[in-house]
């Protein structure tokens, strides 16, 4: 009889070890159904009164509320044609948040967003246009405009005197009285974001969603520098300042000084306002991975996701949401350890030059699930 060479595992010793590795691994590194991830869960609602002196409240779902502010003035009409990337967003939902306004998307006529804004009374905000907002009393950076700010994609409702509900559509004005109502939920979404910064370099999502999960985009064009883009006044280093269908907006500068860069999809860099991106420094253009898919507008980078965050004095409702709910931005310098990213004030067009990677963490709101 011929003997088995000394170690040697019969065949079906073999096989259950390779099925009991299969199993530790399945566990370990077990993939939430997209079905289950994606499934919206509210957070709290947004109550915002169509009256001067109204108070601005958050109301959790079971029924407890807290007051983030006190409306100081009523808009006396909608801007079209709104910013060119609201065309990319959906009516009735939130076009925009950021720090210094949240742009709230009515319509789409003629190609082009037509835009109700919310704004902080102590602002920089040219998007919005000239009596086309209504005001919340306080600081940029701030309670609606801040730790309490809903994504791009939340949705948006009008309650009437009568109690009636509808969505926030049409071209027409909420009449004085009436209730916005703004909707945040919880949505599966990626746990970071990691950038190469140079052409042809990757960008990968860490996520549980197999749908989100490896290289979702390509950089064309990687940022090199800081520009002087306003709503960075209310924001700190290495922060969210704002989030749009075609946009992502990072300051690199303290809050009080102006300094930052933009991360924005191909076919937003096309449109006519954007054109000098690809010659100047202060942008990151990047396209999807296969590039026939247009980013604009699509979760988890320009909708559903990302907002500014809370501010290091504010609190939510609990421990996660306080200190999670705020995406950081990290980097590497010329590929060394991560690290926060460089202070960089006003214009300057060299000042990432040395940045290989960008990581962007996204928001949280309790203990991720491993």
């Amino acid at each position: 009889m011929r003997k088995k060479p000394l170690g040697s595992k019969s065949p079906s010793s073999t096989k259950r070890f390779l099925i009991a590795l299969l199993l530790i691994f399945g566990i370990l590194f077990q993939v939430t159904p997209p079905t289950q991830a994606e499934t919206p869960r509210l957070l709290y609602s947004i109550f915002i009164p169509f009256q001067v002196g109204g108070i601005v409240s958050v109301r959790f779902p079971d029924g407890s509320e807290q007051s983030i502010g006190q409306v100081g003035l009523l808009p006396e009409k909608t801007r079209w044609p709104a910013y060119t990337a609201s065309r990319w967003g959906t009516p009735g939902t939130v076009a925009a948040s950021a720090v210094n306004a949240i742009h709230l998307l009515i319509d789409i006529e003629k190609g082009r967003g037509r835009t109700l804004s919310l704004l902080p009374s102590e602002t920089v905000a040219p998007a919005a246009g000239p009596g086309s907002a209504l005001v919340v009393e306080g600081k940029g950076g701030y309670g609606l405009f801040g730790g309490w700010a809903p994504p791009v994609g939340a949705p948006v409702t009008v309650i009437s005197a009568s109690g009636e509900e509808r969505p926030l559509n049409g071209g027409l004005l909420p009449k004085e009285g009436e209730v916005l109502r703004i909707d945040v939920n919880s949505l599966c979404s990626p746990y970071m974001i990691e950038i190469e910064n140079r052409p042809g370099g990757r960008v990968f999502s860490w996520s549980r969603s197999v749908e989100q999960s490896g290289v979702i985009a390509r950089v064309l064009r990687p940022v090199r520098g800081v520009g002087r883009f306003e709503g960075t006044l209310f924001q700190s280093v290495g922060r969210l300042r704002a989030n749009h269908p075609g946009v992502i907006d990072i300051s690199t500068s303290p809050e009080g000084t102006i300094g930052g860069f933009q991360i924005i999809p191909f076919n937003h860099a096309h449109s006519a306002e954007m054109e000098g991106a690809w010659q100047k420094t202060q942008w990151l253009i990047i396209d999807s991975a296969d590039g026939k898919t247009p980013l604009t507008g699509r979760p988890p980078l320009f909708g559903g996701i990302l907002v500014p965050g809370p501010r290091e004095t504010e609190q939510l409702w609990d421990l996660w949401s306080t200190y999670g709910r705020r995406p950081l931005i990290l980097c590497r310098i010329e590929g060394g350890p991560w690290t926060g990213l460089p202070e960089a004030i006003g214009k300057q067009d060299n000042a990432l030059e040395r940045v290989t990677h960008l990581r962007l963490y996204f928001p949280v709101v309790e203990e991720p699930n491993l």
